[in-house]
């Protein structure tokens, strides 16, 4: 009778594991494809997809078909999720959190179609960096930008403005370097060039002088300063702490043709997210991370920062003194629609939504919070879900505060934007 029992539970776990497909999944939970291709460039923040390959965590939920493979730029990241994988380009990515917004929107694709997107997990917060030139040392830009502003204008008289660079247009990093440049009277549009340029040739674009500032992700910064090109100004997480930055979306149609599979996926994610928060295993992703097939730099371009170990370049050491990148601490991967508003705010701000925008209604349709607490609920993270879809009301590092409930009047606050084609800029 034990023996016959025995045989029966044996049976029973063979045909759950038959069903699912891994032993990380429940029978209800059957997944609909094991195979997904996710894109990625080459900066820290994407550390979640690697540690979930490097791991075998995908393959942990029954995804045993990951494909995470490195897009050129941002620009391509956004072509290769308009084909998806069916037409030879990528089902999700790891992604500027505003991008998925500006597809769905058709703000920024081709012929301005709409290209639904969903919002699953934030990938980390804080760790971006604004580098400047080495010249600019000595008249000590940093987080205060004011310093630039005569510069500027002294260099646009002369029919030679200066140039910053970030790496998408409606992303995080021209909302950082714009932030910061409007709050010490600088306005980006009217006082000096902004171009486009992918993180991996942003340093390579400094030390050829092409450019006077960027903003962009890790390790780029950090690089910048190992070869003493330039220097770190600020990080991003001393214009707003603990800031949210990259995104993990998928494209609509995915998501909804297989629930599960992308459920499982994001489980595979959120560990990794809790992996790669370990003090303990910062040093073991740094090597992971630095390898060819993934960022390709040296470790030493890596870890500190990562660590928390913040040199500037410039005389300036705040190791141990600013939040580090966070990748599950603080509701690092909780999707906070709230600040997915801001984003919304921000690309209002600088003209690329110029009619406006019913803010709850598109992110009710992008942000997918629902899936995220349903996957943390089963990972056994139940105590990891936040009490409210908000985080509350943001304040900046000019004092500014941003209320998720009232974008518009974020907005009316601001001196430098140009909204509905309506420049507004102080001192012009």
């Amino acid at each position: 009778m034990v023996q016959k029992l025995k045989s029966r539970a044996i049976a029973f776990a063979c045909l759950l594991l038959a069903v699912s497909g891994s032993p990380g999944l429940r029978a209800e939970d059957k997944l609909e494809t094991t195979k997904v291709k996710l894109g990625y460039i080459a900066l820290m923040d994407f550390a979640p997809l690697a540690i979930a390959v490097e791991k075998g965590l995908f393959k942990k939920y029954g995804m045993t078909e990951v494909e995470v493979i490195k897009q050129a730029s941002w620009g391509a990241t956004r072509d290769n999720l308009e084909l998806g994988s069916e037409n030879g380009g990528i089902d999700g990515a790891h992604i500027l959190t505003p991008m998925p917004y500006a597809m769905t929107l058709g703000l920024n694709t081709k012929g301005n179609k709409p290209v639904p997107m969903y919002i699953l997990a934030r990938l980390n917060l804080n760790n971006q960096g604004i580098s400047v030139a080495m010249k600019y040392k000595n008249i000590g830009v940093s987080k205060d930008s004011s310093a630039l502003k005569s510069v500027a204008l002294r260099a646009k008289e002369e029919g030679k403005p200066l140039t910053v660079a970030m790496t998408f247009p409606t992303g995080t990093h021209n909302y950082w370097i714009r932030y910061w440049l409007a709050a010490g009277g600088i306005d980006p549009d009217l006082d000096l060039n902004t171009i486009v340029i992918p993180p991996p040739q942003m340093v390579a674009n400094m030390k050829v002088e092409t450019m006077d500032a960027f903003c962009v992700g890790e390790p780029w910064n950090q690089q910048l300063v190992n070869q003493k090109i330039g220097y770190t100004a600020l990080m991003t997480q001393e214009l707003w702490n603990d800031h949210p930055e990259k995104s993990l979306s998928l494209r609509k149609d995915w998501v909804d043709k297989n629930p599960n599979s992308a459920k499982a996926l994001l489980k595979a994610v959120m560990e990794a997210q809790i992996w790669a928060d370990k003090d303990e295993n910062a040093a073991e992703m740094a090597k992971i991370l630095s390898q060819k097939n993934w960022i390709n730099v040296p470790e030493a371009d890596i870890l500190p920062r990562l660590k928390g170990e913040f040199v500037y370049g410039d005389g300036r050491v705040l190791t141990g003194k600013l939040p580090k990148m966070k990748y599950w601490k603080s509701n690092a991967s909780f999707p906070f629609k709230s600040h997915d508003k801001w984003f919304l705010a921000e690309t209002r701000r600088w003209g690329f939504l110029p009619n406006g925008i019913n803010y709850d209604k598109v992110i009710s349709e992008v942000n997918r919070a629902d899936i995220w607490k349903a996957a943390a609920a089963e990972i056994g993270q139940k105590s990891a879900i936040p009490a409210s879809d908000s985080r509350g009301v943001e304040t900046f590092f000019d004092g500014v505060k941003f209320d998720p409930k009232d974008p518009e009047g974020y907005l009316a606050k601001l001196k430098i934007k140009n909204i509905d084609g309506k420049k507004h800029s102080l001192g012009k």
